[in-house]
């Protein structure tokens, strides 16, 4: 019998008479057409390898890419027997490459940003500062990353997928954007630590010299913070929620608030600037703003706030709000911070923050002076007063030469007001 054709192989067909097992219709040199009693139609390659028969499926024959048609089947027929050639067996040698396939599967299966992601979180979660920290780690790369990387092995992400993950997020949410790509950029670092990256690639994640080139920058595309206040109208109800905070770091952010202050200023405030009799403060020039001191009258709610912490001073020269760690001044992050979790704690990162500014966006320390300033106008109060309150320079410098009165008898009932209204109850 000749070699196969297109005809030949339609027109061969399965001989009942010579039962069920598959029959075989050459083409020569050890490949046959393999038809089974139910029509399949199929390519076995017959060898002999040390004294036994063994017979080699090609697969099923068609048109690609679901079937092989004969040409290429003649191809596979070639292939294996120049292996046999060699001296090896083609059944042996397929079931290793099988074998190195499966494996390499596996190790890429492994080896992918979200396996290696997961791998670092793991590493770094004892040093992680507490567990609402780690919560959030990784969930900003379960909800922007691994959706869009998650499968890619980190062998091969470039920028393009980086900034496949962070285009979409920068514009809307830059904080957040910020925190994945510097989490992308921290498990790349690891995984080429790991020997899982080329030495030689860079960090696609890195932002100088890289990341900067393409996107703009946080502070282009983010307000200011400290223009993001609290509405006047829901200052009770933070103050209520304040006052279930406990630590210093509450009190101090407290005494801002009701006295409309800086941060800076009450964090540097020491016990001999504070006058408990006269119910005034009176805080130096090298803490403020303008380079003059500045007295502010002190309500009775601010009062009985410095009397339960004075027990922890130790010298009149103490500050009044240090650091229970290293007695020296709040850092500005601490308060920062505070505000931010009473904003933000237990809500997804794409969630609307509990306080906000109308904005959209969660309130920071130094909007309190903003919202000061809007319930006094809101009140009726003499623009004057809140603005010696909030101990804003006159920018008309003639006025300002004249206007040497502090006002301060004339602010007391406005800060007893203020504080009047953000506790009601005292």
């Amino acid at each position: 019998m000749g070699k196969l054709t297109p005809i030949t192989i339609k027109a061969a067909r399965h001989d009942p008479t010579k039962g069920k097992s598959p029959q075989l219709f050459p083409d020569g040199q050890n490949l046959y057409l393999q038809v089974s009693a139910t029509g399949t139609k199929s390519w076995l390659f017959r060898y002999s390898r040390q004294g036994k028969e063994r017979a080699m499926g090609l697969g099923a024959f068609g048109s690609p890419p679901a079937g092989i048609p004969l040409a290429e089947a003649r191809q596979l027929a070639a292939a294996a027997r120049a292996i046999i050639a060699k001296g090896l067996d083609p059944i042996d040698e397929r079931k290793q490459q099988q074998a190195a396939a499966q494996a390499a599967a596996l190790q890429r299966q492994q080896n992918t940003f979200e396996a290696i992601a997961r791998d670092y979180f793991q590493r770094q979660r004892p040093g992680l500062k507490s567990q609402k920290h780690a919560d959030q780690w990784i969930s900003t790369l379960e909800r922007h990353a691994f959706p869009i990387i998650g499968h890619e092995p980190v062998a091969t992400i470039d920028n393009t997928h980086v900034l496949a993950v962070l285009n979409p997020i920068w514009p809307r949410i830059p904080e957040t954007a910020q925190r994945v790509r510097q989490r992308i950029e921290a498990v790349l670092n690891h995984a080429r630590a790991q020997g899982l990256r080329p030495s030689q690639l860079a960090n696609p994640a890195a932002w100088k010299g890289n990341l900067d080139a393409t996107l703009p920058a946080r502070r282009r595309i983010s307000p200011v913070e400290h223009r993001s206040a609290l509405p006047w109208q829901q200052m009770p109800a933070f103050m209520e929620a304040l006052a279930t905070r406990e630590g210093i770091g509450a009190k101090a952010l407290a005494f801002i608030i009701l006295t409309a202050s800086r941060t800076g200023a009450v964090r540097l405030m020491r016990w001999n600037e504070i006058d408990l009799a006269a119910r005034v403060w009176t805080a130096p020039a090298q803490n403020m703003k303008a380079k003059k001191a500045h007295r502010t009258p002190l309500p009775q709610a601010v009062i009985d706030l410095l009397l339960a912490v004075q027990p922890l001073a130790r010298s009149p020269g103490e500050l009044v709000f240090p650091s229970p760690k290293t007695r020296r001044s709040l850092s500005d992050m601490t308060l920062s911070m505070m505000v931010r979790g009473m904003a933000t704690d237990k809500l997804p990162d794409d969630a609307p923050p509990r306080w906000k500014g109308i904005d959209g966006r969660a309130i920071v320390p130094h909007g309190f002076r903003s919202t000061f300033k809007d319930w006094s106008m809101a009140q009726g109060w003499q623009d004057d007063l809140s603005e010696k309150a909030l101990a804003h320079t006159d920018k008309n410098a003639v006025r300002a030469a004249y206007a040497r009165d502090d006002l301060l008898d004339q602010r007391r009932p406005l800060m007893n007001a203020w504080a009047a209204y953000c506790l009601p109850a005292i």
